[in-house]
């Protein structure tokens, strides 16, 4: 068994079937409290690798969602400033495997990069945005409301 480093929400409903279908591949995972990790920017910056700046943020945060904060205007020492002060901020998971990164969840990623190489059985298109997207109220239209297991 291979262990992937996974960091989330606790009580996030979205990072519960991510760590499912993980499992399911038979890998092993060592979850860890995203809110509550101490990151530095050296430790935070691997998981974003080339990804525009707008792409690292949770686009659920509340920040974000409520048009407090503009994730497409700020540099990348900006943004990872922010996001250590506030991790809530932070597009999860997080995932790491010996020198992969990633931040999100990307089934095609995953198959590509972690050691369950062809294991995935992508689930079909409704299945898919509970598990790349936030599985409390997309389907209302209203987003998720900013409560504990949501963000």
């Amino acid at each position: 068994m291979s262990c992937i480093v996974f960091y989330e929400k606790p009580g996030c409903a979205t990072n519960r079937l991510q760590k499912q279908l993980l499992r399911a591949t038979g890998l092993e995972l060592d979850v860890r409290d995203l809110l509550n990790e101490h990151w530095t920017e050296e430790m935070l910056r691997p998981f974003f690798a080339d990804k525009p700046v707008a792409e690292w943020f949770n686009q659920s945060a509340p920040a974000i969602k409520y048009g407090e904060l503009d994730p497409h205007s700020l540099t990348a020492e900006q943004a990872l400033t922010l996001m250590i002060k506030n991790p809530a901020l932070i597009r999860r998971p997080l995932i790491r495997y010996g020198t992969h990164f990633m931040a999100g969840f990307d089934l095609a990623t995953l198959s590509r990069e972690l050691p369950c190489k062809g294991r995935f059985t992508p689930p079909d298109t409704a299945a898919l945005t509970p598990i790349n997207g936030c599985a409390v109220g997309e389907r209302t239209h209203q987003g998720c409301k900013p409560t504990p297991g949501c963000h």
